[in-house]
C-alpha cells in the first residue's frame, strides 16, 4: 500500500499494520473535528472549519504523496497533514486556538483560522531547508480556489527542473520528479481561478494532480445551483487526453472506497510524476457530518434523506466495514481505536490548551502585582484595585485583557509619580507582543531588500544614445546568462520579444521554456510565478500592461503579499513580477491605479522607475534578495532615448530610496514615472519667472523614502506638492500620509500640503483625452504658481 514498497513482496501482516494504522490516523482526524467544533461553541476557539468526512481519501493521497512533492490545498486537509506526519494533536488544537508561538502552530503561529496547513521550506534565519527531503504543503488561503493559480506554478517547476539544463537543483527538486497535489471542494470548482488554471495546466503539461473533494454542497447550496451537469469530471471530459492530443487523465472514484481510493491515487502519481500530465481525480459521494463550520447546522439545508444517507456512506464508518468483512480486524479491536483515539484527543486537546494560556497566565499574574503596587501608592487606589481584582479574576484571559486594565489604569495615575513605572511595562510589554501578530511582512533574512546597496550604473567615453528598450533588453540578456533559474513569461514576452521588443532575441537565444508566451489569463500568470518562485525558481510574470493587473490583484494581495507573514517567515515566494503603465491614451491602457494596488498588495515591493536604466537596476537589485516585487515600467518611454551601461546585470538601483533630480529652494515638488517628465518641464517653466522648485523622484512607493531625504527638502523649501496619475485621494494620498505624517515634515511647511492628481474618472481617448484627464504640465505649473501667489500675491499676481 505505501509508495515505499509498492515493488516489494508485502506480507498481510505489514498490510494489515499500515491499514489499521490508516484507520488510526483517520479516527483521530475525526475526533478532532468533533473536540474542535465543541472547542468553538464553548468559546475557547473563535471558528472551526473541519476534515469530518474526507478523511479516507486523505489517507490514500498522502500514500502516494512523495518527499519532495507540495500540497496547495482546502482548508480540510487536516487528516493528509497527519498521515505525512506534518501535524500532530497539539498543533491542530494550537492552530484552533491560534497559538502565537510557532512551535507550538507550526503551521501560521496563530494568525491563520485552524485548517489552514503548511510545513516549512526555510529555517529560523529565512535560508532554504532541502525541499526533497521533505513532504511540502504550501500555506493555504481561505478565498475559494485561490490555492488554483499557485498550484500551476509549483508543478511547473517539475517541468522546468526537468527539461533546462545549468539550473543547481540543490535543495529543490531531484530531476522534475516531484508532483504538485491540488485538492479544493466540488462547490470551489465553480471559480474562474479553477477553470483558468485547469486550461493552463492542460496546455503546459505539468505534473498536476487535482482533487476535488465531492460532497454535493457549497455551505448550503447543492451542486445543481454550482456546476453543470451537477458534476465537474463530467463537464471536463473534453480535458481527456487521447492518442493524438494532450490533456488530462481523468480519473473517478467513490470517497468511501478506501482500496479503490488507494489505488486511483496510486495511479494518478505515476502517470503525472513519470509522464509530466496533469490528472483529474473526482472524489465523488463524500459526506460533511458536522456541516460547512462552526457558524451553523447543516440540519437546516440537508433533509432526512440526505442525512441518513450520509450517515450510512461517511467514509470512517465504510472503512470500518471494509476492514471488518476483510478479516484485517475485528469490531472488538476497531471500538478499541475509536476509545484510545478519544482519548488521545482530548488529551492532546488539554495540553494544547495548557502551552497556549500558560504564558498569557504569566503576563497576567505580572500585571496584577504591579497593578497592586501602584494601588498601594496611589490615592486612586480603590479604582485600580478593582481593575486588577477583575483581571485578576479572568480564568482564561487573552492578552487584550491585559492590555486593556493596564491602558486604564494609565489614564487613572497620569499626574502620580507611578505612571512612568506603568507607561515602561505597557511599552515593553508591547514592543515583545506586537511582533507575535506583526513579524515578517517583509522578509527578515540577511537577504532583505533593506540590505542591498546601490550600485550606479557605468558609462564609457564613447556611450551611445539608444532606444531605452535595448538597455532593458541588454540587461535582461545579462540576467539570464547570470541566474540560470531566471525565467520570464507572459502575454507576447517569448516570441516577438514582448510587446514594446525589451526581450527582443532572448527566446531565441534562452529556449521557449525560460522565455515564454502564455495565454491571455492573468491570475494564473502570477501563479506560475508565485509556485515557481516557492521552489527556488527566480521567475519574472509578465502582465502586459498595468491595468490588466486587477485580474491578478486578488491573488498577488491574498496570497503572495502574505506568504511570509503568514507562515511567519517560514515560506516565501520572490517574484518578480513585470507590467508597464501610466501615461498612454484610452481609458483601458492609461489607468494609473496606485492607490488601489499599494493597499492591496502590502508585504510586495511596488517600484516605479522612471525610465528604463532604473527599471533595469531594480531587476539586478531584486535578483540578489528574497522579497517579492511589482516593477512599472513607464509605457511610454521605450523609445525614448538612454545611454546604455557597461555593467550590465550589476548596476543597482536603491529599493525605498528617493532621488532628487533637480535642486531648488522655493516649493519640494514629489512625484515618480512617466509624470516626471511633464514635472521636470514645469519646473524649467517655472525658473523663468523666479520659481525654483526641487524635483524628487520617488522610485519606490512600498517601502517608501527608508531614509527620510523628502522631510529634508521640505525643512529647505518649506512647501510641498506631490504629482499623482492616480485618481484624487489615491496614491497622492498615501504619498502625503508618509511625507506629511510619518516623517512630520508639517513642522517644516509655510503653505499647506497639496496634491495635483488625475480626474476621478478613467482618462478619455485621444492626446486631447490625457490633457484632460491627467495632470498637464501647464497644470502642474500653475498649481505652483498658485501656492506662491499665496505665500507672496504681490511678487506672483493671480494668474486668473
Amino acid at each position: 500500500m505505501n509508495t515505499s514498497t509498492t515493488a516489494e513482496v508485502v506480507s498481510f501482516e505489514d498490510f494489515k499494520k499500515e491499514v489499521i494504522n490508516d484507520y488510526k490516523i483517520a479516527t483521530i482526524s475525526r475526533e478532532c473535528s468533533l473536540l474542535g467544533r465543541r472547542e468553538v461553541l464553548t468559546g475557547k476557539a473563535k471558528f472551526g472549519i473541519f476534515g469530518d468526512g474526507k478523511e479516507v481519501p486523505q489517507l490514500a493521497l498522502a500514500k502516494a504523496f512523495q518527499n519532495g512533492d507540495f500540497r496547495s490545498g482546502y482548508y480540510r486537509d487536516q487528516t493528509f497533514m497527519m498521515a505525512i506526519g506534518a501535524m500532530n494533536i497539539e498543533q491542530f488544537f494550537a492552530g484552533l486556538y491560534g497559538h502565537t508561538d510557532i512551535n507550538f502552530d507550526p503551521m501560521s503561529a496563530g494568525r491563520q483560522m485552524g485548517g489552514h496547513f503548511a510545513t516549512h521550506s526555510l529555517d529560523e534565519n529565512g535560508n532554504w531547508k532541502n525541499l526533497t527531503r521533505q513532504k511540502n504543503s504550501s500555506a493555504d488561503i481561505s478565498p475559494t480556489a485561490g490555492q488554483m493559480p499557485r498550484l500551476l506554478g509549483l508543478a511547473q517547476a517539475s517541468k522546468i527542473y526537468r527539461n533546462v539544463s545549468g539550473i543547481n537543483q540543490t535543495n529543490f527538486s531531484e530531476n522534475g520528479n516531484e508532483v504538485a497535489w491540488g485538492t479544493i471542494g466540488n462547490a470551489s470548482t465553480s471559480e474562474g481561478l479553477f477553470f483558468e488554471t485547469i486550461n493552463a495546466a492542460g496546455v503546459l503539461q505539468v505534473p498536476m494532480v487535482m482533487s476535488v473533494w465531492d460532497d454535493e454542497y457549497g455551505i448550503s447550496v447543492h451542486a445543481r445551483h454550482q456546476t453543470t451537469k451537477e458534476n465537474i469530471s463530467e463537464i471536463l471530459k473534453g480535458f481527456q487526453r487521447d492518442e493524438e492530443n494532450n490533456g488530462y487523465e481523468i480519473l473517478r472514484v467513490k470517497g468511501w472506497d478506501y482500496p479503490a481510493l488507494v489505488e486511483t491515487y496510486q495511479k494518478a502519481s505515476q502517470i503525472a510524476r513519470e509522464e509530466h500530465v496533469p490528472v483529474l481525480v473526482h472524489v465523488q459521494e463524500l459526506t460533511q457530518p458536522q456541516g460547512h463550520s462552526t457558524s451553523g447546522s447543516h440540519e437546516r439545508y440537508k433533509n432526512a434523506e440526505r442525512l441518513a444517507w450520509e450517515a450510512e456512506f461517511d467514509c470512517l464508518a465504510k472503512m470500518k466495514t471494509w476492514l471488518i468483512e476483510n478479516n484485517i480486524a475485528t469490531s472488538e479491536e476497531l471500538d478499541e481505536i475509536d476509545n484510545q483515539a478519544k482519548k488521545d484527543v482530548l488529551e492532546g486537546k488539554k495540553v494544547a490548551w495548557t502551552n497556549f494560556t500558560a504564558p498569557i497566565k504569566a503576563e497576567q499574574q505580572e500585571l496584577v502585582g504591579l497593578l497592586n503596587t501602584i494601588a498601594s501608592q496611589s490615592e486612586n487606589k480603590v479604582f485600580i484595585e478593582k481593575i486588577a481584582n477583575d483581571v485578576a479574576s479572568i480564568k482564561e484571559p487573552i492578552r487584550k485583557d491585559i492590555l486593556v486594565a493596564a491602558r486604564k489604569v494609565l489614564r487613572i495615575i497620569i499626574k502620580e509619580n507611578s505612571r512612568a513605572t506603568l507607561a515602561t511595562w505597557i511599552e515593553n510589554y508591547t514592543e515583545k507582543i506586537q511582533p507575535k501578530f506583526s513579524s515578517h511582512l517583509f522578509s527578515q533574512s540577511d537577504k532583505t531588500v533593506l540590505k542591498t546597496k546601490e550600485v550606479a550604473p557605468t558609462y564609457d567615453a564613447t556611450a551611445e544614445d539608444v532606444d531605452a528598450r535595448l538597455v532593458l533588453r541588454d540587461n535582461f540578456d545579462a540576467i539570464f546568462s547570470k541566474y540560470p533559474e531566471t525565467l520570464i513569461f507572459g502575454e507576447d514576452s517569448g516570441n516577438i520579444g514582448d510587446v514594446n521588443q525589451g526581450l527582443e532575441g532572448m527566446q531565441e537565444k534562452y529556449g521557449e521554456l525560460r522565455v515564454a508566451d502564455v495565454g491571455i489569463r492573468e491570475a494564473t500568470i502570477l501563479g506560475q510565478g508565485i509556485g515557481m518562485a516557492m521552489r527556488g525558481l527566480r521567475p519574472i510574470a509578465e502582465i502586459q500592461y498595468l491595468d490588466y493587473l486587477l485580474y491578478a490583484i486578488q491573488i498577488m494581495s491574498d496570497d503572495l503579499a502574505t506568504l511570509q507573514y503568514r507562515t511567519a517567515g517560514r515560506q516565501k515566494a520572490p517574484l518578480i513580477i513585470r507590467t508597464r503603465g501610466h501615461r498612454l491614451e484610452g481609458v483601458w491602457h492609461s489607468g494609473s491605479p496606485m492607490g488601489m494596488i499599494i493597499n492591496a498588495v502590502r508585504g510586495i515591493h511596488v517600484l516605479v522607475p522612471r525610465n528604463m536604466t532604473k527599471a533595469a537596476g531594480f531587476y539586478n537589485t531584486l535578483l540578489e534578495t528574497d522579497e517579492p516585487a511589482l516593477v512599472v515600467e513607464c509605457l511610454n518611454g521605450y523609445r525614448l532615448k538612454e545611454k546604455m551601461p557597461t555593467n550590465l546585470g550589476e548596476f543597482k538601483t536603491p529599493i525605498g530610496v528617493v532621488e532628487t533630480i533637480k535642486q531648488g529652494t522655493d516649493i519640494t515638488l514629489v512625484s515618480y514615472g512617466s509624470t516626471l517628465r511633464l514635472v521636470e518641464q514645469a519646473a524649467n517653466e517655472l525658473e523663468s519667472i523666479g520659481i525654483s522648485a526641487e524635483i524628487i523622484d520617488i522610485q519606490s512607493l512600498l517601502p517608501f523614502d527608508i531614509n527620510h531625504d523628502i522631510v529634508k527638502s521640505v525643512a529647505k523649501t518649506n512647501r510641498l506638492l506631490v504629482i499623482d496619475e492616480d485618481v484624487p485621494g489615491g496614491a497622492s494620498a498615501y504619498i502625503l500620509q508618509e511625507i506629511v505624517e510619518n516623517q512630520k515634515a508639517y513642522q517644516h511647511l509655510d503653505s499647506a500640503p497639496q496634491t495635483l492628481a488625475s480626474k476621478a474618472h478613467r482618462p478619455a481617448y485621444g492626446t486631447d483625452g490625457d490633457y484632460f484627464s491627467k495632470p498637464s504640465a501647464e497644470d502642474i505649473f500653475e498649481k505652483v504658481y498658485a501656492i506662491m501667489n499665496e505665500a507672496n500675491p504681490t511678487k506672483y499676481p493671480n494668474l486668473y
